[in-house]
């Protein structure tokens, strides 16, 4: 598989402060997923529509998977989730439902987070929230599922 995390924060971006959702998405993968990993990138780009979009395009066909985190709270400038909703050709609702859920169970703020699932051609997009503990909470979730979405939108069948 061949992932890339982009982390959306005007302050990780600005070197305000240090990126540690997207370190530990990556961690996380890393040690869980071993010997399926054969790309593993971290970006930084500012809360911008455009640039959030223009990133998810540029990387289109270099990545199977692309993580975002941050950007999905109710702030002016959080449009991760619009931007991915505009990149992306189909939603997968079932697993922004899932990672929202079951994040609930360890804080109602969870259903804050306006988490966006989906797909373009051979990529698959899923948002985090952008706090290390949700980015690692929602990265044990979703793992279990990552081979095999790769392998259906490649159209490998089950």
């Amino acid at each position: 598989m061949r992932i890339l995390v982009i982390t959306v924060s005007d302050r990780a971006y600005k070197g305000i402060y240090e990126d540690k959702s997207g370190a530990v998405i990556i961690k996380t993968l890393e040690e869980k997923l071993k010997n399926k990993i054969t790309n593993i990138e971290k970006v930084i780009i500012p809360d911008e529509f455009d640039i959030i979009l223009n990133t998810l395009k540029e990387n289109k066909e270099k990545f199977d998977i692309i993580i975002t985190t941050g950007g999905t709270g109710l702030s002016k400038r959080d449009v991760t989730p619009e931007a991915t909703e505009s990149f992306c050709k189909k939603e997968v609702r079932g697993v922004s439902d899932y990672l929202r859920q079951e994040s609930m169970k360890e804080t109602i703020f969870a259903s804050l987070s306006r988490m966006y699932a989906g797909i373009n051609d051979n990529v698959f997009v899923v948002n985090f929230p952008g706090s290390e503990k949700a980015a690692k909470y929602c990265t044990d979730l979703i793992i279990p599922f990552l081979e095999h979405i790769v392998s259906m939108i490649k159209g490998e069948g089950h």
